[in-house]
């Protein structure tokens, strides 16, 4: 494992974006497992140490998330940014092809680079996020992003993540821990906050209402695999089935007892990743 950085490039200047390097840095294939909306990519430690074993993985911090720099202007949080980031790591790799690996947020880049013609995207993963991102969710995640919270310690970090992250699915408590040990920043006043710019939300909360992104989805050739918690609220039940009729005819995975999104840290969720992305 290897911690790196590049520039990216907003209207506002120059800023830093972070990644965690897995495996042999010469390895033919490449993998980026990029994160949810207030994540960050050391949410794929797990995952990245099995791909790893025959690929290169690699796992940004979006902009203003975790390790990586905050935007001089929240108003540049948003797709295109995000997309223009992506975009000057793939070409900081070198590589010509590259499967991607998406969690929500990181789902609809995946979604939006894989449709642009000439896209390396080789295949795609999605996890618990789709073409159709109804108005209600939105809502609900409006509702605590951007709360500038204040935790007075670890442990008080850990309960409040086990509450809004419990649709993640059944964890241990070592895969908890890890997700606040990644999850947190020390604040100047020696209290916790959570580890992204609580500035994140401006366009998030300027942005509910239903998406409707099946102009992008339908413009998408490479083999695709969806991952659903079967009680997402983000990712329709309808929406998934839909996935599989139309653009690339997603395959479809479903996963009980868990909503969005799926953590991707159980050895039978990652098995089931290895195989579909190392079958021809």
């Amino acid at each position: 494992m290897r911690q790196k950085e590049f520039l990216g490039l907003s209207p506002a200047g120059f800023h830093r974006v972070a990644y965690t390097e897995w495996g042999d840095p010469n390895a033919a294939r490449v993998i980026i497992c990029c994160h949810g909306l207030t994540r960050n990519g050391r949410d794929f430690d797990v995952l990245a140490a099995v791909l790893a074993q025959e690929a290169r993985v690699i796992c940004p911090d979006i902009v203003g998330r975790g390790q990586s720099d905050w935007l001089r202007d929240p108003l540049h949080y948003g797709y295109p940014q995000y997309c223009a980031d992506m975009n000057a790591l793939i070409a900081r790799l070198d590589v010509e092809q590259l499967d991607w690996v998406g969690t929500s947020m990181g789902g609809l880049i995946g979604l939006t680079l894989a449709a642009q013609a000439g896209s390396p995207i080789r295949k795609l993963i999605i996890n618990d996020v789709g073409p159709f991102v109804p108005k209600a969710a939105l809502l609900r995640i409006a509702d605590y992003v951007g709360l500038d919270n204040r935790f007075s310690s670890i442990a008080a970090i850990e309960t409040h993540l086990r509450k809004v992250l419990a649709p993640f699915g059944p964890l241990t408590d070592a895969q908890w821990q890890h997700l606040v040990t990644h999850g947190h920043r020390r604040r100047p006043d020696g209290t916790f906050g959570l580890a992204y710019d609580p500035a994140i939300a401006v366009n998030v909360k300027a942005a509910v209402q239903d998406w409707d992104l099946w102009a992008i989805w339908d413009r998408i050739k490479s083999p695709t695999l969806v991952l659903r918690g079967a009680e997402s609220d983000l990712l329709l039940e309808a929406t998934a089935q839909e996935m599989t009729q139309r653009g690339p005819n997603a395959q479809l995975v479903t996963w009980n007892g868990m909503g969005h999104a799926p953590a991707l840290m159980d050895p039978q969720q990652i098995a089931l990743l290895q195989t579909w992305l190392t079958d021809k």
